[in-house]
């Protein structure tokens, strides 16, 4: 039986000139091999990218994909979504966009023995980042608040202590996130995954020196906040992602992402920039090298 046409991969885009990196996706979501998806990314001039992962699993196999392959740096970190499901044993969607299934309470102890797996795994050298932790107020209702902020606070002290970049989820939430990051010190390198925020938020993070990182969604027609942003943004702080296998760049919205994408964001990120993709390319990959210390 044929794929649907929503199934069906995009064409690779032409390559970039000066390659860059996708500073976050999620593989072990992805169809195919761990092989091809870099194997096709590189020959479009991505040549790195950062796995995340978003529980103990994911984040296990993020570090152990790293350790294979030079090309792959880890993140790990308990998504903000999977901190009241281990408090509360709730079935929360989307915590690790994979199957969901109900889990067990285990109450504030089971959070805490999460927590120190994620501690022992940010030490390890090829993890370069703990993340993606933050805030999620879209999934979780008020009685997951709680459990999400003791996370995030906990991520934050474990990023800082290691030494790594902090990953952030931000979902409906931006003032309580920008809160907590100031409340707790948040690291040297911080980076927004998928930002979400508008103009005004890309100047406070800047003026707190947080990197910016910009998805497929800021090529969609209703995007015009993110692009607001984006061109408020110092260069020096914006990075590109896919968040693979989701928010495909247009014209290929609602079919699966991958880094082989990531130049169909860049190009639409210089357009807004007013700049060469060649120049965005260049302070992309500078970029990334910093955030992540690589």
């Amino acid at each position: 039986m044929s794929a649907k046409p929503n199934d069906t991969l995009p064409p690779p885009p032409a390559p970039l000139a000066v390659p860059v990196a996708d500073s976050h996706t999620h593989l072990d979501m992805q169809s195919g091999t761990v092989e091809e998806a870099l194997e096709k990314a590189a020959k479009v001039g991505v040549t790195t990218v950062v796995q995340v992962g978003c529980d103990i699993d994911g984040s296990r196999w993020a570090a152990e994909t790293a350790a294979r392959y030079e090309s792959v740096h880890a993140a790990v970190a308990l998504h903000p979504n999977e901190a009241p499901r281990i408090v509360h044993g709730d079935p929360v969607e989307g915590v690790s966009r994979r199957r969901e299934e109900a889990r067990p309470a285990g109450g504030d102890a089971a959070l805490d023995e999460a927590l120190a797996e994620i501690d022992r795994l940010a030490g390890l050298a090829q993890v370069r980042a703990v993340g993606e932790t933050g805030l999620d107020h879209f999934r979780t209702g008020p009685e997951g608040v709680a459990a999400q902020e003791r996370s995030f606070r906990a991520h934050i002290e474990i990023a800082k202590r290691h030494g790594k970049a902090l990953v952030i989820h931000d979902r409906d939430a931006h003032a309580d996130v920008l809160r907590i990051l100031a409340e707790e010190r948040a690291p040297e390198r911080t980076v927004f995954h998928c930002y979400s925020g508008d103009a005004e938020m890309a100047r406070i993070c800047a003026n707190a020196g947080y990197f910016m990182s910009f998805a497929g969604n800021v090529t969609f027609k209703n995007a015009q906040p993110l692009r607001d942003a984006l061109a408020v943004a110092p260069l020096e702080l914006v990075l590109v992602e896919t968040d693979a296998p989701f928010l495909t760049p247009a014209p290929y919205r609602g079919r699966p992402n991958a880094p082989y994408l990531i130049p169909v964001t860049v190009r639409a990120m210089a357009a807004v920039r007013g700049i060469d993709e060649d120049a965005m390319s260049e302070a992309i990959a500078s970029n990334t090298a910093r955030a992540f210390d690589y």
